[in-house]
């Protein structure tokens, strides 16, 4: 049998995926419905809330969860360029980008084009009148920063899935996905019970043996299950090296399956 190798550990991130956005806009329409089809993929998401009251300038917190992840991902909307909270996140992100981390910055155009973020027109134009008046000595920093964020390869709403919002977040669920690759499922720290649990399953399919095996975890509801295969399945496919050609962690199989099976599979 091969133990978990302890001296192996989880890649230093802390998420899989920042997501950065204008909460007037899309917090209770795209925005939710893309966090929730990331959390539902396994993949790890802080979602910034900036409905919260703050200042101009980003709480340490903040900073710590963009340099920390992965990749960061931006939600562009009208209302976007007005947010000097979300300006300065974006300046954060793409000063990430740039370090040799392999962060990757994915933008997001939802029902806006890319030339309007890159050249600072219509609805952008607008927010940097206000800007000017009120936040002069950034503006020069934030419209370099847009510039940059608009030439970045990215998802256009109104080029992909003709205009369909649930088949342009498929897209870019699997777009994230590929990008993650390898990746660890997240599982919350400081579990109490799980471990053990998870161990002797572990052993169990560890064991040397030519056979097919599989295994079932039946409960209640909220008593661990997904957790404790999310354990299982990092150890067998990251900590020790087992290197299959392939594996899949499916999430929520039975709801998936009615709604579309061919996505499931």
């Amino acid at each position: 049998m091969i133990e978990p190798d302890s001296s192996r550990s989880r890649p230093q991130v802390a998420y899989d995926v920042f997501l950065s956005f204008r909460g007037e806009d899309t917090r209770k329409t795209f925005t939710d419905h893309l966090h929730t089809a990331l959390v539902q993929a396994g993949i790890h998401t802080f979602q910034d809330d900036d409905e919260l009251p703050r200042g101009e300038e980003i709480s340490d917190h903040l900073l710590k969860a963009i340099r920390e992840s992965k990749i960061s991902t931006v939600v562009f909307s009208k209302g976007y360029a007005s947010s000097r909270w979300c300006l300065n996140e974006l300046v954060e992100i793409l000063k990430c980008r740039k370090r040799k981390t392999g962060q990757i910055a994915l933008p997001i155009f939802y029902d806006i084009d890319p030339s309007d973020v890159r050249k600072q027109t219509g609805s952008f134009a607008e927010a940097f009148v206000k800007h000017e008046e009120r936040s002069k000595e950034k503006v020069k920093e934030w419209r370099e920063t847009l510039e940059e964020a608009g030439n970045l390869s990215g998802w256009n709403l109104k080029d992909m899935a003709n205009g369909h919002e649930a088949k342009f977040i498929q897209e870019i669920i699997k777009d994230v996905l590929t990008k993650l690759d390898p990746k660890y499922l997240h599982v919350p720290k400081h579990l109490v019970g799980i471990d053990p649990l998870a161990h002797n399953i572990f052993h169990f399919l560890s064991t040397a043996t030519d056979d097919v095996r599989i295994v079932g975890i039946h409960g209640m509801p909220g008593i661990g299950k997904t957790t404790i295969a999310k354990v299982v399945f990092n150890q067998l496919c990251y900590d020790c090296g087992y290197g299959f050609e392939g594996s899949s962690f499916l999430l929520n199989v039975k709801e998936s399956e009615s709604k579309d099976m061919v996505l499931l599979q």
